[in-house]
């Protein structure tokens, strides 16, 4: 009797033991996972800023967000899975192939191999067709349309527009209708191995039982150790799934990762020192593409404490001056020099750092007016920013708003006048 409790005694401390011991692992590699997504996290996110001006004019910012959040999410997943899922079933796939071999000889084992491997394959193949119908699916996703709410308005297009995005969610719905119908596909097929296994087990085994060589215990063991062996493999369909699906995502994150950095500081470049603030231009060649030349062998001087202007039509390339002043570019040749040091050989922090500038197009942070005066220095005082807003003839503007500097400039700065918002910037 006080074995039979012993035994439920035992048996229910198994089953404990599996849950705990399952959600201890979890607890454990919660942070392990958290900070491998967090550094890479941060790791590209640097990256995007060292990316040329150029690379960010050709993205669209949604789809770069959506890269780094899908890509950094699949890192945990995996890292979860392949220590978690693959190595244990592959330890269970041997112990399992030792018991059968000692209990029922090689027969059993090879069939279990054969059904292990054919389970793969078919699982391998259907997620592999799976996995093209993901990446158009993401592609589609990836093309969530802006709202560029005042050009549509001017323009009177709403409809339009109604009919742009109802034709892109519609083809990301037939491509999600047919990602997910492939599963259902893959399931079916997986289950007709397992079975096909487990007829071909239980009836050898029925057979061998029938002859007298196995007993009764014998048959529930087999069929036991084959739906436990089956359990993780089911689960392997959905591992697959994922890491495949995380290679890809992963792909298109490493992708933006070992984008060339265009303009990159040479090794060992010292800090520009500005003691004369002169800006020479000299024999300046350069364009975005290079069939097409925009500035031509251009040359100037502007003397420390002297202002010039420069003037010409839309595209005579008075933008791309500045842009390659910031060193967002380099010229295809000629120099560009800041008191005589060329600005390719200095570090483009101390380059930045030395140089004020309106933009044409000023482009504000959703925060406050204060927040985006201060964010031309760091660690900017009240007392600088209240000096800077002067300067910019703006400060009785904002001593007229009920928030002051508090005040939400909105989305992208559309709150203040076109005016207003240059001011600030």
């Amino acid at each position: 009797g006080m074995l039979a409790m012993w035994t439920v005694l035992g048996y229910a401390a198994g089953r404990f033991a599996g849950v705990a011991f399952d959600n201890l692992r979890n607890i454990v590699f919660e942070r392990v996972g958290q900070d491998a997504t967090r550094s890479l996290a941060e790791h590209v996110f640097a990256q995007l800023h060292r990316l040329s001006l150029r690379f960010h004019l050709a993205r669209r910012t949604g789809e770069v967000t959506k890269t780094i959040e899908r890509g950094t999410k699949s890192i945990d997943t995996m890292l979860y899975f392949m220590l978690f899922n693959i190595a244990p079933t592959i330890l269970q796939l041997i112990v399992v192939a030792v018991i059968f071999w000692i209990t029922f000889g090689w027969g059993l084992v090879a069939a279990t191999a054969v059904a292990v491997a054919a389970y793969i394959w078919v699982t391998r193949a259907i997620t592999e067709w799976r996995s093209h119908l993901r990446e158009r699916m993401n592609r589609l996703d990836g093309q969530a349309l802006s709202l560029n709410y005042e050009t549509v308005k001017y323009f009177g297009a709403e409809k339009r527009e109604e009919a742009r995005y109802g034709q892109a969610a519609r083809a990301y719905a037939d491509a999600a209708v047919a990602s997910e119908n492939s599963l259902g596909l893959l399931n079916i097929a997986q289950a007709l191995v397992v079975n096909l296994l487990m007829a071909g087990a239980l009836a050898y085994t029925v057979w061998g039982w029938w002859h007298g060589q196995f007993t009764a215990g014998q048959l529930v063991f087999v069929q036991t150790y084959l739906t436990q062996l089956f359990r993780p493999l089911d689960l392997l369909g959905m591992v697959y799934r994922t890491i495949r699906q995380g290679l890809i995502d992963m792909a298109e994150m490493f992708r933006l990762i070992d984008t060339d950095v265009e303009v990159a500081d040479k090794p060992g470049a010292p800090a520009l020192v500005v003691r004369r603030p002169s800006v020479t231009f000299d024999n300046v060649v350069f364009g975005y593409d290079p069939d097409r030349t925009i500035l031509h062998g251009l040359s100037f001087d502007v003397p420390a404490g002297s202002r010039v202007a420069i003037v010409g039509p839309s595209g005579a390339g008075k933008s791309t001056i500045a842009r390659l002043l910031f060193r967002f570019y380099d010229p295809l040749s000629g120099r560009i020099l800041i008191d005589g040091q060329d600005i390719a050989t200095v570090t483009q922090a101390s380059l930045r750092a030395a140089i004020g500038i309106v933009p044409q197009d000023s482009v504000l942070f959703n925060d406050t007016i204060g927040y985006n005066i201060a964010y031309g220095r760091e660690g900017a005082t009240p007392d600088d920013v209240a000096a800077a807003a002067r300067g910019a003839a703006i400060g009785d503007f904002i001593a007229r708003l009920p928030q002051g500097l508090d005040t939400e400039v909105g989305e992208r700065g559309l709150k203040l006048s076109g005016g207003e918002k240059q001011r600030v910037a």
